[in-house]
């Protein structure tokens, strides 16, 4: 008790000089992006998107303009009076055309300096068609790399874009810029391919937005800006000194990721029985300029601006999570998970991973400051990952089904759904190591029960038919590494033998997926069918695939001994 009042009151001091610290930080955070008059709202979005001008919402917003902002304005205001604001598809088609250019005009394409064509990994590998294929994944770095032009940096009111520094690499596909969370994986695979310059330059990058808004929004757009992601910044430079040892670059990095772990503290806290925990929320109000005309559609059916609202809200959270969209958000009117995307209930639910992420955060911080003799500090976020840890396992850990669950804060009971999120904690660590001979049994049990080793394609992401993209049959590459790495983290035998089977069998997944489809690697899989790539959701399929490429590539490196395309 003792303890906990001192650290209540290190808290109090902590905040108060937090914020006098982020005060310069959060003026940044409400930098006026002039380009957003166009592309976050308005007549001329509202009236571009809904005109269903192009098949993907998220084409219009990724155009660069030809006249500044104001003029464009202008120029639609005395196009829509020339109109009588009726306009015609055509009409709006030359209007585009006279005002826009395409999109990507704001990168060149980008061949990182220090790709090698025959990186450490490949030598891992043991099977000669499994080799080939490390050294295709390793190649689709080039084909991904991006570096913003000059003019961007010069004139950045005529493009969505947030300009960066340094070259990145991109999802593929439609996400022609950088995303938060993906580059998590991203960053593990340009390690594991020993690109450390380029996953240094990302890292910077990155810090960059903390010192422009607080946080790191969702993605490298301005109509992200009102959102962030799954907080990974901390761990992905925790990687990089791992693999580099370059630990001037993590003390250097430390306050801004304190700044980043307050954000999350101060603009996303919740109280559940007395524990403070963490939920998805944005600070934006209307609908998502990239899904605008979608999400219009779906908040057609609420009566009210402020219900429309809420729903707008919940959609942008849904995004913040990175898994957009899944029945996992979905919180009907009997407190169950069916329904439809105008059941999403997202900022009223207390999800695992981000918590087990903050507890990481928190761990990750403390060993940045132990680095550099800062003791004080190290103490200090220790504390914040006891306080993170000690919630989840008062409110998140289920003794009964002996994993974690979801919290539904609107009727006050934990979301008993799988969902590979389930098993984050194991991932974090965020969970005490003297008791993982009986967590291992209880998780082993419970993945037993649900069958979830029957399925050819990989681990689907629930176990619910919503159509949504995030839900059955689809499987997802973050999430299989989630729970691969998850279980090989218990150290039990039971447990690490599983982690390998999964293992082995995303990898053979991918591989035949990729010899099928003319050498793709895809956004998700169907967890159905042994190869098969996934579908549904706002958008079509994507192919590259950034995260994809960089489970693949570490899951060679660690299985590439005795993997053979041949064992399914």
């Amino acid at each position: 008790m003792t303890t906990r009042l001192i650290f209540g009151f290190g808290l109090l001091l902590v905040f108060q000089s937090y914020y006098i610290r982020l005060s310069k930080a959060e003026k940044d955070t409400s930098i006026n992006f002039p380009a957003c008059d166009v592309f976050c709202h308005g007549e001329l979005l509202d009236t571009i998107q809904m005109s269903h001008l192009f098949k993907d919402s998220k084409t219009f917003v990724d155009l660069k303009l030809k006249h500044l902002p104001n003029e464009t304005i202008k120029n639609f205001k005395e196009f829509m009076r020339s109109k009588n604001d009726k306009p015609t598809i055509d009409d709006l088609k030359c209007f585009v055309n006279t005002n826009f250019e395409p999109s990507g005009k704001e990168f060149s394409k980008w061949t990182p300096n220090d790709w090698k064509n025959n990186p450490k990994f490949l030598n891992s590998i043991k099977n000669p068609s499994m080799k080939q294929w490390g050294k295709d994944l390793n190649r689709i770095w080039k084909t991904l790399g991006r570096k913003m032009i000059d003019d961007v940096h010069k004139n950045p009111d005529y493009y969505s874009i947030i300009p960066v520094s340094n070259g990145v690499i991109v999802p593929g596909g439609r996400f022609i810029e950088f995303y938060y969370w993906d580059s998590y994986w991203i960053i593990r695979g340009l390690l594991y391919s020993q690109m450390y310059e380029t996953a240094r330059g990302m890292l910077s990058n990155f810090l960059s937005m903390i010192k422009r808004f607080g946080f790191v929004p969702n993605g490298g757009r301005i109509y992200y800006a009102k959102r962030s992601q799954p907080p990974l910044l901390a761990a992905m430079i925790d990687s990089y000194v791992d693999f580099t040892n370059d630990t001037n670059f993590a003390i250097e990095a430390v306050g801004l990721l304190e700044d980043e772990f307050h954000f999350w503290k101060k603009n996303h806290t919740v109280f559940v029985n007395g524990h403070a925990l963490a939920v998805y929320r944005d600070s934006s109000t209307g609908p998502r300029p990239e899904s605008y005309r979608e999400d219009v559609k779906n908040a057609e059916e609420f009566p009210t601006p402020e219900l429309k609202q809420e729903f707008y809200s919940n959609i942008a959270a849904g995004a913040e999570s990175g898994m957009d969209f899944s029945s996992r958000w979905f919180i009907s009117k009997n407190g169950t998970n069916q329904g439809t995307l105008k059941d999403i209930k997202c900022r009223s639910i207390v999800p695992v991973e981000l918590n087990a992420i903050l507890y990481w955060n928190a761990k990750i911080i403390a060993k940045f400051h132990a680095m550099s003799n800062n003791e004080e500090k190290a103490i200090e976020y220790t504390l914040y990952a006891e306080e993170i840890l000690e919630a989840i396992e008062a409110v998140l850990w289920n003794k009964k089904a002996g994993v974690w669950f979801d919290y539904d804060l609107i009727n006050k009971k934990p979301r008993k759904y799988f969902v590979p999120t389930n098993l984050a904690p194991l991932w974090t660590n965020a969970f005490n190591i003297a008791n993982s001979e009986i967590i291992s049994k209880t998780v082993l049990d419970y993945l037993e029960k649900l069958g979830l080793n029957n399925h050819p394609g990989g681990v689907p992401n629930t176990l619910v038919h919503s159509g949504e993209q995030w839900d059955y049959p689809n499987v997802w590459p973050p999430m299989q590494y989630i729970l691969v790495q998850g279980l090989e983290n218990l150290k039990t035998t039971k447990a690490s033998k599983l982690s390998k089977l999964w293992g082995h069998r995303w990898v053979k997944s991918n591989y035949e997926a990729y010899r099928n489809s003319n050498n793709s690697m895809f956004e998700k899989y169907d967890s159905e069918v042994f190869g098969g790539h996934g579908g549904g959701g706002e958008y079509d399929i994507q192919t590259g695939f950034g995260w994809t490429n960089g489970v693949i590539v570490e899951f060679l490196t660690k299985y590439g001994n005795d993997i053979t395309p041949a064992q399914k």
